[in-house]
């Protein structure tokens, strides 16, 4: 297995509009040795933001009634006009959500917090922005930046733009075609 490595911290000057696969990896493996506390509920909310591009509000209000994990699917809820639909888990977020699930606190949500009520936007953005401090990267990172990592990621797999713009949820195609012009 290799070993990725950050970038040094020299600045967080430099401005970027998405993560690559490899460094979104790299945030989930911090956070899940190095996280703390909460640190196995915050790599899977990384990793269930990048799968599926959600935005914070999103990945706040999903609930366990969204999830089938006999199925292996995931219902999204979109918000800012945005598509909702069904999205089907891999393996590997399957195996996380059933963890999830059975280690932490009941609760309707999937990332709830200490108080078993949803993580708000700004703790999702805080846990985001951590990750990135933790790994070290010259850049400031956001969750919306794992929005568009997935798009850019699917964009370079070659799936085409209408699919991209259904799976993201995207009202307008101009939203979209961002992803599928540099690929």
């Amino acid at each position: 297995m290799t070993t990725l490595t950050a970038p040094s911290t020299k600045s967080c000057n430099i401005s970027r509009d998405h993560l690559t696969a490899s460094e979104v990896k790299l945030l989930i493996d911090v956070v899940k040795s190095k996280g703390g506390w909460y640190s196995y509920r915050n790599s899977v909310l990384i990793l269930i933001i990048y799968r599926h591009g959600l935005r914070r509000t999103e990945a706040a209000r999903l609930r366990w009634s969204d999830t089938d994990l006999s199925e292996g699917t995931i219902y999204i809820r979109r918000i800012k006009g945005s598509r909702s639909g069904r999205h089907p888990l891999q393996g590997d977020e399957m195996r996380a959500l059933k963890r999830l699930k059975r280690d932490y606190a009941p609760s309707p949500f999937v990332f709830n917090g200490n108080r078993h009520t949803p993580l708000s936007e700004r703790t999702i953005s805080h846990i985001v922005h951590q990750a990135g401090l933790m790994v070290g990267f010259d850049f400031v990172v956001h969750a919306h930046l794992l929005r568009h990592a997935c798009g850019y990621y699917l964009a370079n797999k070659g799936v085409d733009t209408r699919t991209i713009q259904d799976y993201l949820g995207h009202a307008n195609i101009q939203n979209t075609v961002r992803y599928t012009q540099l690929s």
